[in-house]
């Protein structure tokens, strides 16, 4: 924070002070002319002091004009700047709701709790994890779009309004691959919206079947989580009566029971199972 509040003040100050401080201030004391009947022309180069010198500082110079749009491409563009601005601050959202990151990150504090861990590993290696193994499970799909929408937008082949069209229907087709047969979660959001019963996987509209893929992938991550934390409640169990038995109340079962979890999770590989068969799980 030091840090960063110097470099404020810093930058504050070059912006306030006049670039022509900054370079008498650098520049050395010359020495004082004699008293003469006549001085000469002035010798001082571009780089011995004064503004000139000054001139060579890299100091940038930023500037943002706002103005009246003058024609109906203007306004459409800079409603277009204003979309991707939009769609860049909802990257996050996009990544976790439509991708299998949600799914993967769920699965991996299920783990963390069953384990009894508080802070090892930290959450920011678990997501990292997360994040690459959703990387490692979507890059096909990646692909895909980058093939057929992102790279035709940048030669100028496509427009815009058809680019996002077509790098939907990757994401649409993984979606729709994950849900399978249960295709309930479709069902509740069509039958919220009094909307018609779809014929193909076309009828579904997006913003119905983004809400379902979430309900989906969270059910089967639950369901993981329970199948995880059945052989660790057993030895929960066992400690607790174990503890019991020998009088010793005041002794918190968790103490006892976590070595033996992590000895049992190392044993088995556990995060080599758990991540070959969270990347199996996805279709």
């Amino acid at each position: 924070m030091r840090r960063i509040a110097s470099a404020l003040l810093l930058g504050g100050l070059l912006a306030v002070l006049p670039l022509g401080a900054y370079a008498q201030a650098a520049a050395p004391a010359a020495p004082s002319a004699p008293a003469g009947p006549a001085a000469g022309p002035s010798t001082a180069g571009p780089g011995r002091g004064g503004v000139a010198g000054g001139a060579n500082l890299p100091v940038p110079f930023v500037d943002f004009n706002v103005r009246t749009a003058r024609n109906n491409q203007e306004v459409a563009l800079s409603v277009q700047l204003l979309l991707l601005l939009t769609v860049l601050a909802l990257a996050p959202s996009i990544l976790i709701l439509m991708t299998c990151f949600l799914r993967i990150a769920i699965v991996f504090d299920f783990i963390k709790r069953a384990l009894s861990l508080q802070s090892a590993p930290p959450n920011q290696v678990m997501m990292g994890l997360a994040l690459f193994l959703t990387l490692f499970i979507m890059w096909p799909t990646f692909s895909q779009i980058y093939q057929s929408s992102l790279k035709p937008f940048g030669d100028g082949k496509m427009g815009l309004t058809e680019a996002v069209s077509t790098a939907e229907k990757p994401l649409r087709i993984f979606m729709f691959r994950q849900i399978g047969n249960d295709a309930e979660p479709i069902r509740l959001f069509m039958s919220m919206r009094s909307l018609p019963k779809p014929q193909t996987l076309a009828d579904v509209p997006t913003w119905v079947l983004i809400p379902a893929f979430v309900i989906h992938e969270m059910t089967v991550a639950f369901k993981i989580g329970i199948l995880l934390f059945i052989p660790f409640i057993i030895i929960d169990m066992v400690v607790a009566s174990t503890l019991m038995s020998m009088g010793m109340i005041m002794l918190p079962p968790v103490m006892i029971s976590m070595p033996f979890k992590l000895i049992l999770f190392v044993l088995v590989d556990g995060w080599g199972l758990l991540t070959m068969q969270l990347v199996r799980s996805f279709k």
